[in-house]
């Protein structure tokens, strides 16, 4: 399985991103994808996950203002990111977790200049 990612860059806190992240391979039909990120100095920490059912989960501090979704017929994430904030400013990674595998992709960066 391989993952690509797209859609990091710059903006101004307050802007908005949107990451896309496209899986090609043999894909488990049950499976879990979503976003990470680390920023310099910290540890890696979960951004959103979406289920293949649309079950979804954020960390506290992006709730509100990212939304995740998936389109399952072209075994995609997204991540649309608004009121972005400098603290965003990350290298955000795509994931897709399967029952017995984990897969990730490469990260793109994302900067938040205020």
């Amino acid at each position: 399985v391989q993952l690509q990612a797209s859609g990091g860059g710059s903006a101004q806190a307050g802007g908005s991103l949107r990451l896309s992240c496209a899986a090609s391979g043999s894909i488990f039909s049950i499976n879990v994808m979503g976003w990470y990120r680390q920023a310099p100095g910290k540890q890696r920490e979960l951004v959103a996950v979406i289920s293949s059912d649309g079950m979804t989960t954020y960390t506290d501090s992006v709730k509100g203002r990212f939304t995740i979704s998936r389109d399952n017929t072209k075994n995609m994430v997204y991540l649309q990111m608004n009121s972005l904030k400098p603290e965003d400013t990350a290298v955000y990674l795509c994931n897709l977790r399967t029952r017995n595998f984990n897969y990730w992709g490469q990260g793109t960066l994302v900067t938040v200049s205020s």
